[in-house]
């Protein structure tokens, strides 16, 4: 059976790695990148089935980088879910105006039901 790819994009790599450890545990595949750059560039080579973005990263912030994904026709198809701990309405406004497909606040979501809502937009 193909696992499905989901690629992480966060700067905290303690983090990052609570999160690759909980989806592969639940049998996905899983690619760690730490900021926006890296993102854009192996989310070409990966093709994951779904993104997991941070919007505060170095060197692309999420919200450039999610701009980018949407707008090159070869990664605008691909859902993106963004997790952070911004949770002003302008932020989750913006975001979703952008393209994403739901906005988690870290601080309000445990990795189980990050987990899960990803398992529920991936079936």
């Amino acid at each position: 059976m193909l696992t499905s790819k989901i690629l992480i994009a966060e700067d905290d790599q303690f983090l990052a790695n609570a999160y690759r450890v909980k989806f592969e545990k639940s049998n996905y595949t899983v690619k760690l990148v730490f900021d926006g750059e890296e993102a854009l560039k192996e989310v070409i080579s990966f093709k994951p089935d779904i993104i997991l973005l941070d919007l505060v990263m170095p060197k692309k912030d999420g919200f450039v980088t999610l701009v980018e994904l949407k707008s090159d026709p070869k990664t605008a198809k691909i859902p993106v879910v963004v997790t952070t701990n911004l949770s002003q309405e302008s932020d989750i406004a913006k975001v979703k105006d952008l393209g994403a497909i739901d906005y988690l606040v870290k601080s309000d979501t445990s990795l189980q039901a990050i987990v899960e809502k990803i398992t529920g937009y991936l079936k």
